[in-house]
């Protein structure tokens, strides 16, 4: 890169921090470039299949911090230093992620036929289920309903029964346990 350039960059950065749309759109069409093969250079670190979302990364970081830039101060360093950081959190997050992962061909979920594999019966009697719930002591029965069934907060269950927040959740709890029991799910 030529110290022209980051000269232009730095204009540029200037005019678009003093409110010119057009220089910050130049300036971010140059950029791209200069910052992709920034962080190519790191492909290995950060993934070969990551580089672009490196590109975009370093681009928004660039955007979401502009408002700190010391139009006294050279532009390229700054941007070097951004890169540089959001380089390593990249790595640091293909590191992480690779160490959780395991590598697997694409296979038969579970079985190598497909008819183990169908979902396309019920895994239990509804009829039972709403038999089953029916049959639980009131309070339970209004905490299965309204938070397992309703799915509403225990805050807002709280307020349509006039039951305490520890309340409900004992009662779903033992609700549960006893749908479970009644129903024999593990």
């Amino acid at each position: 890169m030529a110290e022209d350039e980051g000269n232009d960059f730095r204009s540029l950065m200037i005019a678009a921090n003093g409110g010119d749309a057009d220089a910050y759109a130049r300036l971010l069409y140059g950029l791209a470039p200069v910052i992709r093969r920034i962080v190519g250079v790191d492909r290995q670190f950060v993934g070969a299949d990551a580089v672009e979302d490196v590109v975009q990364d370093v681009l928004l970081s660039i955007h979401t911090v502009r408002a700190t830039y010391n139009p006294d101060q050279p532009f390229m360093p700054w941007v070097f230093a951004i890169a540089r950081h959001r380089i390593i959190d990249a790595g640091r997050r293909r590191v992480r992620l690779g160490s959780r992962e395991v590598e697997f061909d694409e296979a038969d979920v579970t079985f190598s036929t497909a008819d183990p594999n169908i979902h396309d019966r019920d895994v239990f009697d509804m009829d039972a289920l709403r038999t089953a719930i029916e049959r639980l002591p009131n309070a339970q029965r209004q905490a299965i309903e309204l938070l397992k069934m309703g799915e509403l907060s225990l805050r807002e269950a709280s307020a349509a029964t006039g039951m305490s927040i520890g309340a409900l959740k004992v009662a779903a709890h033992r609700g549960m346990a006893a749908l479970r029991a009644k129903l024999r799910v593990r």
